[in-house]
C-alpha cells in the first residue's frame, strides 16, 4: 500500500484576465518561502485551442487551498471568449509538488481579428504568491473571408471506443481554400463522446450524435451513429490459498510456484514471504515461508531466469531494512543468500530485478532510486542512485533498458539505464523525460513498447484515484491521452496481457477488472464499453480489517492462462476469465 499523504479539502477559483496583448514587465525579487509558477508561463494557441501546462510549487512551504478569481477588466468576456481548465479543482500544493492542467480556449463567431491574451492566475489562500499563465491566441483576418466549411473525412458509424479522425476544408466565397482560420470542433450532445481540438473523436454513448466543424461565421455538420463496442465476460474462481494471520501484499508467480508478501500488523507482523505450490491451481498449497526482520515485506520479484528472488524490508527492528536475496535452486524452499542494507536503511517499498541489477525504491523524500549490482549475489554493491528533486519514489518498472519511476507528485520519470536513447546505463542512469499526470500521486507503471503506452496508477483514496494512459511513442515527449476510473475506489497494481490487449487491474475493494486497451486510446476509457469483466470474488467489504475477509485486491498476474491475485485480506486467489 502506498505511503499516504494528507489531502486537503479542495477548492478552486479561476482568475481570467481577457484582453488584447499588453506589455509585461519583469520584477526581480528574492525567492519567497512559498512560490507558485506555471510551466510554461506563456503558451500560444494560434492553430489549436488547447494545451497542457503544469502548476508547480517551487517554494519551501505548502500552498494551501489554491484559488482562482474570475475577472474581465477588458470586457472581452462579453463577446464569448472563455477558458476551461481541467481538473477544475486543486487542493494544497506541497513544496516541490505540481499539478498538470489541461487548458483550452473557446472563441465565438465574429470575434474581431487580432491577438489576444487570456490570463490565468493561481493564488493560495492567505499568501501573496500568485502565479500567472498567459494564454495567447490569434484571430486571423482570413476568418472574415470564410464562406464555406466542409467536413471532408471521418467515419459516420464509428464503434464505441475507437478513435476516428475528422477533417474539414475551409473556403472563401470564390472557392479558394483558406488555411489560416482555426477550425473549432464540437459535439452534440457533448456526452456522446470526446471530440478534440484537432478533430479526433472517440464515442462514449452508443446512439446518434452531431459533429460540428466551425470556422469564422460558417459551419458544417455530420450526423454520426456510435455503434456499441459489444464486449462482455466474467471471472470464475479456480482456487485459493488462505492467509488469515497476516495481511497479504504483492505476489509473483514463476513456473508452478507463487510467492506472496505480507503487510503491516494483523495477528502477526508483516515479516513473512509465503511460498505456494500452484502446480494444481485449483488447490494452491502453502509449502514454506521465509521470515525476515521487517514489519512489512511489501514486494517480491523473481529474476526472469527463475534463479533468484528479491524481497523488501520495511520497519525492521534493527533499522537496517534493505533487501534480501533468495536462492531459488529449489523454488519451493528458497534459501537466503544475503541481506543488503547499505543506502536502504529508510526502507524499501518496491523493487525490480533486471539481469544483474536490482532497482530499489527507497522510502522517504530525498531518497529515490538505488541501483544495486547483484552479479556477485553474496556481495551486492550500490552502483547508482537517482532522485527526481521532489516528493518520493514509490515504484520502479524496468524494460528495454528504460526505468519507469513512479515518483509520486514528481510524476512519471523515464530513465535510460541501457536503452541508448540518452547514453545511460544501470550504473549511470540518465533522465530521458518526465510527465506529471492529472492528479499526481503516481503509484505504479506498466510500459507497453509495441503500443507506445505507459499505464500509470494514481493512488488517491480521497477523490479517488484513476488509471492514466501516457503516450510514449516519443519517449522524450510523453503525453497523457486517456484515463480509466472506478467509482468509489482507487486503483492499485496492473498486469497487461499484451498479446490480447487486455489490462488486468487491481482495484482494492472493487476487485479485479479486465479492460480492453487495444487500438488507439483516447479520453475516458471507462465510458467506452472497454471493461470486459470485473469480480469482487470474496464479497463486498473493506480493506485491512483486522478480521475481514472481503475483497481487497492488491495485485494481479496473468500466468498460464489464469489470473493469480494477491488479496490483502485473505491471501492468494486463482481466477479464470470466461
Amino acid at each position: 500500500m502506498a505511503l499516504l499523504q494528507g489531502v486537503a479539502q479542495r477548492a478552486v477559483v479561476a482568475a481570467l484576465l481577457v484582453a488584447f496583448v499588453s506589455c509585461d514587465s519583469a520584477i526581480e525579487f528574492e525567492p519567497p518561502q512559498l512560490a507558485l509558477e506555471f510551466d510554461p508561463a506563456v503558451v500560444d494557441l494560434d492553430t489549436v485551442r488547447d494545451t497542457v501546462v503544469v502548476l508547480r510549487n517551487v517554494g519551501v512551504l505548502a500552498a494551501a487551498e489554491v484559488s482562482l478569481i474570475w475577472a474581465d477588466s477588458a470586457g472581452v468576456q462579453a463577446l464569448g471568449v472563455s477558458l476551461s481548465v481541467t481538473p477544475a479543482e486543486l487542493g494544497t500544493v506541497g513544496p516541490g509538488a505540481a499539478s498538470a492542467l489541461a487548458v483550452s480556449i473557446t472563441t465565438p463567431p465574429g470575434l474581431p481579428p487580432g491577438s489576444y491574451i487570456v490570463r490565468l492566475e493561481a493564488r493560495p489562500e492567505r499568501a501573496a504568491a500568485e502565479a500567472s499563465l498567459d494564454v495567447r491566441f490569434r484571430v486571423s483576418e482570413a476568418e472574415r473571408r470564410v464562406a464555406f466549411v466542409d467536413i471532408t473525412s471521418g467515419a459516420a458509424t464509428p464503434r464505441q471506443g475507437d478513435v476516428v479522425r475528422y477533417a474539414a476544408e475551409v473556403r472563401d466565397s470564390g472557392g479558394a481554400v483558406l488555411v489560416e482560420p482555426v477550425v473549432m470542433w464540437s459535439l452534440v450532445p457533448a456526452s456522446a463522446g470526446l471530440l478534440t481540438g484537432d478533430g479526433r473523436f472517440v464515442g462514449y454513448a452508443p446512439g446518434n450524435a452531431l459533429v460540428i466543424a466551425r470556422a469564422g461565421g460558417a459551419a458544417d455538420t455530420l450526423d454520426i451513429t456510435v455503434a456499441p463496442r459489444g464486449l462482455s465476460g466474467g471471472f470464475a474462481v479456480v482456487g485459493r490459498g488462505s492467509i488469515g494471520a497476516r495481511f497479504t501484499s504483492d505476489l509473483w508467480v514463476h513456473g508452478s510456484v507463487a510467492y506472496t508478501g505480507s503487510w503491516s500488523m494483523r495477528a502477526a507482523p508483516g515479516n513473512a514471504l509465503y511460498v505456494w505450490d500452484v502446480s494444481d491451481p485449483t488447490q494452491p498449497a502453502l509449502v514454506d515461508s521465509v521470515v525476515v526482520d521487517a514489519t512489512t515485506v511489501n514486494d517480491v520479484k523473481i529474476r526472469s531466469d527463475g534463479a533468484m528472488a528479491v524481497l523488501t524490508h520495511e520497519g525492521s527492528r534493527d533499522s537496517g531494512n534493505g533487501i534480501t536475496l533468495l536462492d531459488l535452486q529449489d523454488p519451493l524452499h528458497p534459501a537466503v543468500i544475503t541481506r543488503f542494507t547499505s543506502g536502504l536503511e529508510p526502507g524499501v517499498h518496491n523493487v525490480w530485478v533486471e539481469g544483474d541489477y536490482v532497482y530499489a525504491a527507497v522510502d522517504g523524500g530525498g531518497n529515490g532510486l538505488l541501483v544495486v549490482d547483484i552479479s556477485a549475489p553474496q556481495n551486492p554493491r550500490a552502483v547508482a542512485s537517482f532522485f527526481a528533486g521532489s516528493s518520493f519514489l514509490h515504484d520502479v518498472y524496468v524494460r528495454d533498458g528504460l526505468a519507469f519511476l513512479s515518483h509520486w507528485d514528481a510524476g512519471l520519470v523515464i530513465l535510460d539505464v541501457g536503452n541508448g536513447i540518452a547514453g545511460g546505463s544501470p550504473a549511470s542512469p540518465v533522465e530521458v523525460s518526465r510527465i506529471l499526470t492529472m492528479g499526481g500521486q503516481t503509484h505504479n507503471a506498466w510500459y507497453w513498447p509495441e503500443a507506445g503506452y505507459v499505464f500509470v496508477g494514481e493512488e488517491d483514496f480521497s477523490t479517488p484515484g484513476v488509471m492514466h494512459v501516457i503516450d510514449v511513442s516519443d519517449l522524450r515527449r510523453p503525453v497523457e491521452v486517456a484515463t480509466f476510473q472506478v467509482s468509489g475506489e482507487t486503483p492499485h497494481n496492473f498486469w497487461l496481457d499484451e498479446a490480447a490487449g487486455v489490462l488486468y487491474a487491481a482495484w482494492y475493494t472493487r476487485g479485479v477488472r479486465a479492460i480492453d486497451v487495444s487500438g488507439e486510446l483516447l479520453g475516458a476509457l471507462d465510458r467506452q464499453g472497454r471493461e470486459i469483466a470485473f469480480s469482487q470474488y470474496a464479497g463486498v467489504g473493506s480493506c485491512a480489517a483486522p478480521s475481514g475477509t472481503a475483497t481487497c485486491t492488491w495485485a494481479p498476474q496473468l500466468h498460464g492462462g489464469l489470473i493469480y491475485l494477491s488479496d490483502m485480506n485473505s491471501g492468494l486467489w486463482v481466477l479464470r476469465r470466461d
